[in-house]
This record gives structure tokens, sequence and C-alpha cells, in this order.
């Protein structure tokens, strides 16, 4: 077995077919095949299920272990470099977009004026889809929801954020400042669909104590949301997050009590070590949370000193 063995394993995997990973290698397909079929050869097993062209079982053990050779590979250069020279190497951070909205600005900036040579990659999805690619190493960390139950992450808490209505200047709600659960209930309001993470919390936390909120429009998309609530289309009920960074307008922000706050917190791999340019951003993300997160409606810090 060798790391060239692995690396086209990988590749095929990722790029589905031995023609895709041939060119992302920069090779020919023959030679792909060679280096997947000695592979399998000397462990005795098929890797490739060749028809449906994803891994088999044995080889999805096999590709799990790959990825984290790939990723310590790759922190032990960018070690080596940053301890000779300056912090350097490409660090990919996911993130929620609700969070990303007023968070990627400062961190970029802040990560610019500390590491001029790192290079941060950011990545902008929804936690279920963030938290397996920080599993399976194609993200370092990753801003999400939390809790993630997942044995192979670690989870640092960042910040609570309160769930939060955008109401037109028109609407009765406006400027009430600060509202109980029953009144929303009251409302019609624009929500997340039945489903969503967002909208399921919800709905369980006031089935508790027998409300039922009143749908003025379903919309899957927080930042889409904001942005009918901020139109003047209906008021919408959103996490703090998804309101920062709008600017002034005829609208109004409403505190809602009764309602539990949503938990963001950054997760990493525990199985791997991570590199000089991973635990620099990091720490800028800390930073940039204490520094920018308490002056957002809503979010409260989370984040140990």
């Amino acid at each position: 077995m060798d790391l060239r063995q692995l690396g086209h394993l990988l590749a095929v995997v990722e790029h589905r077919s031995f023609s895709a990973a041939a060119r992302a290698l920069h090779t020919v397909q023959s030679n792909v095949s060679t280096h997947v079929a000695k592979l399998e050869k000397e462990l005795g097993t098929v890797l490739i299920d060749r028809h449906a062209m994803v891994p088999t079982a044995e080889g999805l053990a096999v590709v799990e272990r790959a990825r984290r050779i790939r990723t310590e590979l790759q922190a032990i250069e960018d070690d080596i470099v940053s301890m000779r020279h300056e912090v350097a190497g490409e660090v990919r951070i996911g993130c929620i977009g609700t969070t990303g909205r007023w968070m990627a600005t400062p961190l970029l900036g802040e990560l610019s004026d500390r590491h001029p040579a790192l290079h941060p990659v950011l990545v902008d999805a929804t936690t279920t889809s963030l938290a397996p690619r920080v599993l399976n190493g194609d993200l370092d960390m990753a801003v999400v929801n939390t809790p993630v139950v997942e044995a192979g992450l670690e989870t640092e808490p960042l910040f609570d954020e309160e769930r939060i209505v955008v109401a037109p200047g028109d609407h009765p709600l406006a400027g009430a400042g600060t509202i109980d659960v029953a009144t929303l209930a009251e409302h019609r309001v624009m929500l997340t669909p039945a489903g969503t993470t967002f909208r399921d919390a919800i709905d369980r936390e006031l089935d508790a104590v027998g409300l039922r909120l009143q749908a003025a429009a379903e919309v899957d998309g927080l930042r889409l949301l904001a942005s009918l609530a901020y139109q003047g289309y209906a008021p919408a009920l959103l996490p703090a997050s998804a309101v920062s960074g709008y600017p002034e307008g005829d609208w109004s922000l409403v505190h809602v009590e009764g309602l539990a706050r949503r938990s963001v917190g950054l997760v990493r791999n525990r199985r791997t070590t991570p590199s000089m340019p991973v635990l620099a951003t990091r720490d800028v993300l800390r930073d940039v949370i204490r520094e920018i997160a308490p002056h957002q409606p809503g979010i409260h810090v989370t984040l140990e000193p």
C-alpha cells in the first residue's frame, strides 16, 4: 500500500468515475485503474462497485482513513512552512449562511491583517451538509447549529441567538419591542416549512403550551425569508443572525419571550490534529465572535473567555 494508491482511490470516490478521477489527477485512466486494482489486491477485497461507481462497505472504511491521512499530510506541510516563516496554507471554513452574513467580512479582514499568507476558503451551507464535510476532511472546521450528534466531531460553543420577529412598519406588531408566544400566535407570520429544523423546534415548543402559529407564507430559506420581511410582505419569525446587517428601513425587530434560544458552535474533526494554520484561524474566529457578536441584536456570546 502506498500514498498514490490511496490518492487514486479517493479521486475515484470523489469524482464518481475512473475517467473523471484521471482528469482531476492529470493522468490517464489506466493509471488510476491500476493503482486502485493493486490496492484491492493487497487488501484482498473490492473497494469500488464498478456498476454503481460507489465505494463498497470495505471501500468506505478505507476511504475514511485515507481522508484523514490526506489531511494529516497537508497539515505536516503547513506546519513546517508556518514554523519557518509566517502562518501560511489553506484553511477551509464552513459556515451557516445566517451567521456568515455578519461574521464573514470581519473574519476575512482580521485573517488578512494577522496572517496575510493564509488562504481561507469559506463554504456557505446548512448544518446538515457541513457536519459530514468536516468529518470526511473536506472542511477544517465549521460554524453550525448545535448540538450536532456525531461522535467524530468536537464542538465548542460560540453563541446563542434569540428567535426574533421582523415586522413591517405598518403591522400591528411593529414597535411592540417584546411580545410573548401567545401574542405571536394571534398573528399570521412567515415561517420556514414544517420539516425544517428551525420550524420543527418552534412547533414543538408551542405544542407543549397548546399554541400553534399561523403561517402567512412558508419559505424554505432563512435569508429569503428575512428579505421578504424587510421588503414589507409580512412579519417573519427568524433566528437573530438572519436579521443582522440589514440597513435601516420601515420595519422593526420584535423580541419573543417564551421561545428557547438557538445555539451555534464551532465543530472540527476530533480524529485529526489541527495544523498551525487551522489553530491560528480558530483563534481569529473566536476573537471576531467576542468582538462582533455582542453588537448583533438578539445574540448572546457563550464562548469561554
